[in-house]
């Protein structure tokens, strides 16, 4: 089962998941959330009108776990609708609430957050995956605050890095895709190809799955990687 939120029908789960969590958990002790991932990017930036779901760092009392999942069967979501799975990959960071700011209080209990601008660009270059929205949405950001006078530079993405990943450098392969964004003249060109990119690798990795079931601990950039290249050496 899968959903495809917007920014209306993501206030809605997270009015709905206030009131809940405020039933089952009382007023004392309010629950902060903080979005990231396509989310953040649905409700910070225009070029995006949908998310599948709702990555979040999630710090509440035990009962929100029940709150997710009632909401889930009310608006009729999948189970995982919110979720903090995305703990276990590059991108996480115990600093993110070091730089989240404020979206909105539901209920006066659900506190949620969101991350923007080059901390955002910061996390979806150090995950960087080549069939997701990761590259996209790098350049979608970096475009919108090109036109809102506002742009941002390598420093500020490096800087960025450092406040949330510490000593850690991004990965070799993302900061040659910054360098080469930022020294684009379109950056609407730039997003579609980077766009029309992503949605091939996740074609690609699509069917190795279907290919191979049973496949384990395969990194999926590799078999995008591997897949081009075959189709060149076919083509050449």
């Amino acid at each position: 089962m899968s959903i495809e939120f917007t920014k209306e029908t993501l206030d809605k789960s997270f009015a709905e998941l206030g009131k809940e969590f405020r039933k089952r958990n009382g007023t004392k002790t309010p629950a902060d959330i903080i979005l990231i991932g396509g989310a953040s990017v649905l409700i910070n930036y225009g070029f995006r009108d949908m998310t599948t779901d709702a990555d979040a760092v999630i710090r509440a009392s035990s009962v929100m776990k029940e709150s997710i999942r009632f909401v889930a069967d009310k608006l009729d979501l999948p189970c995982d609708w919110l979720n903090d799975d995305f703990k276990q990959t590059d991108s996480y960071t115990e600093n993110l609430s070091k730089v989240a700011k404020s979206y909105r209080t539901f209920s006066n209990i659900l506190h949620v957050r969101t991350v923007a601008a080059e901390y955002l660009i910061a996390m979806k270059l150090m995950s960087g995956r080549r069939y997701k929205y990761d590259l996209s949405d790098v350049v979608g950001i970096i475009w919108e605050h090109d036109k809102k006078g506002e742009p941002i530079g390598k420093e500020s993405v490096y800087a960025a890095v450092k406040t949330l990943y510490n000593e850690q450098s991004l990965p070799a392969n993302s900061i040659q895709f910054l360098e080469n964004v930022l020294n684009s003249e379109d950056y609407s060109t730039t997003y579609k190809k980077v766009r029309e990119s992503e949605k091939q690798g996740k074609e690609i990795v699509l069917e190795f799955i279907e290919k191979y079931p049973d496949a384990k601990g395969v990194n999926a950039d590799d078999v995008i990687k591997r897949a081009r290249r075959k189709k060149q050496d076919i083509l050449s």
